[in-house]
Formats: structure tokens, C-alpha cells, sequence
């Protein structure tokens, strides 16, 4: 199943924050969009829900515009993660990831066999099954954003958009979520697209890579040939080294802020 967006204009309330943009989100990958707070990755990821109208251009799954499918069919083919989900107070899990069965139940029809089944593949696929009585509050941070993923692959959709899934949790919970995504992509064919802040993350868990700056995709590609020094400086005003290890994956290592930097080469002369 083919996502693309053609010259999309994106913004809030007359304010632009994507004056023109196209991507093609590859099929059956791990994309990574990367770029500096407010350059629009948020708005971007929103539009390729359908949750934000372009004010021009098109958004396109399998060719046909979003805006002329219902939410329901739409939700059949792609589900969508924001930074801060909200679940109703005291919900318990297993309750919460059965949302992710409502767009394949009608007026007539709530939840059969069917539906009970593929809930209990996704706790079980997202390691929640053991807390499916608990109300999500109870659980810790890094459970909690696995219920939401049970909740988002239960809707059996073939791409998944998730905006900054490791944000606020700790690094071993980042890493688990990660190596989540990475296994559903893997093994079950899932499309996932997700913003994330940590570069080294991007390079180690992607396929591919979306650059934006200043609301526009500047580079794309894959983390070996899209991450480099230069990139590092000119979209983030950083200094680092980019590595590629034994295992192939590329690593960054940060010497400090352009300015930074510049003032100490200042000092030395």
C-alpha cells in the first residue's frame, strides 16, 4: 500500500509551516523523519493521517486522494500514534487496544470472536498481555506507549505513523519500543513512519531517512548516505563525527555546537 504526498502547503490557522513539500513513503520499511524542533515533522505526520487538510496539493494513499475516503476505510488502511495519546480515565488495557478493533464494527455488530482474537495477537505481540485487567494509569511509561502500539497494529493496518514514540521514556524503554517497530516491520510487512529526536536511533532502526529543515524535506535516503557531518551541521548546528561500525550502522558522535565549536577554534589561534 502505497502514502505519498504531491506539493503539500501545511499549516494551522493561516500560519504556514510546510510551504511545499512531496514525499513517497517507501513500501514495507522503517522510515525515520529527523529534523530540529518546529521544522514540521509533527504537521507533516498529520497530513499523512488525514488529520490536517492541506491548504494545497494532495495527500495519496494507493493513488487515491485521502479526502475522498471515509475515516472508517481509512483507518482500515492506516493507523496513527500522536505524541501524547489520551485513553479515558481507568480503562483497562485489554479495553483500550480493543479500540483499535472499532473500525471493523458497525452500528449492528460489536465486538465478536474475531476481534477478541487479533486483541489478544497484539498484547501478546507487544508484551501487555499479562496487564490486560490493569487501567493503563497503573502501568510505567514504557508499558503504557507498548498498549497504545498493541492498540495501533490491532487495527491491522499496513502503515503505521507514529510521532516521537520514545519521547519521555527512558532509554532502555526507548529501545524496547524500537526493537518493537523493527520486529513488526520485519516479520508481519508493517509500513512505519516515526519522528524521532535521537539520530543514532534513526540510523540504527531505519531503512530509510527523512531530513526536514525550516518545513521542507531537504534530504531522504538511506542512514549511511543521508546522515553526515555536513547534514549534522547545516540542519542542527552541530559538530560531530559519523561513523559506520562492524554491524554496518552508522553512528554519531557529537563534539558539540556549531557555535560552540567555532568559539574554541577561536581561542586556540
Amino acid at each position: 500500500m502505497s502514502l505519498s504526498a504531491e506539493k503539500v502547503r501545511l499549516g494551522y490557522q493561516g500560519q504556514v509551516i510546510v510551504p511545499e513539500l512531496s514525499v513517497q513513503i517507501p513500501r514495507h520499511k522503517m522510515t525515520a523523519l529527523i529534523g530540529p524542533n518546529g521544522c514540521g515533522k509533527s504537521t507533516l505526520l498529520k497530513a499523512l493521517a488525514g488529520l490536517l487538510k492541506p491548504y494545497s496539493g494532495s495527500v495519496r494513499i494507493d493513488n487515491h486522494p485521502l479526502g475522498s475516503i471515509s475515516r472508517r476505510e481509512l483507518a482500515l488502511k492506516l493507523a496513527f500514534l500522536p505524541q501524547k495519546p489520551q485513553a479515558p480515565e481507568s480503562i483497562r488495557v485489554k479495553d483500550l487496544v480493543g479500540y483499535g478493533r472499532f473500525p471493523y464494527q458497525g452500528l449492528m455488530r460489536g465486538a465478536c470472536d474475531q476481534d477478541r482474537k487479533i486483541v489478544h495477537w497484539a498484547m501478546n505481540e507487544t508484551g501487555v498481555e499479562a496487564y490486560a485487567e490493569r487501567p493503563i494509569e497503573a502501568l510505567s511509561g514504557g508499558q503504557q506507549q507498548r498498549v497504545w502500539i498493541a492498540m495501533a497494529i490491532a487495527q491491522q493496518a499496513e502503515i503505521l505513523l507514529l510521532d516521537e514514540p520514545t519521547t519521555f521514556l527512558d532509554w532502555g524503554h526507548q529501545l524496547e519500543v524500537l526493537e518493537l517497530l523493527e520486529r513488526l516491520n520485519r516479520e508481519a510487512g508493517l509500513s512505519v513512519v516515526m519522528s524521532l529526536h535521537d539520530l543514532n536511533q534513526a540510523a540504527q532502526y531505519s531503512d530509510n531517512v527523512l531530513v526536514m529543515k525550516e518545513g521542507a524535506l531537504i534530504a531522504e535516503g538511506a542512514p549511511t548516505d543521508v546522515i553526515t557531518a555536513d547534514l549534522l551541521h547545516e540542519v542542527f548546528r552541530v559538530e560531530a563525527e559519523c561513523v559506520t561500525g562492524k554491524s554496518g550502522k552508522l553512528h554519531c558522535i557529537a563534539r558539540g555546537s556549531a557555535n560552540k565549536c567555532v568559539n574554541q577554534s577561536d581561542k586556540a589561534q
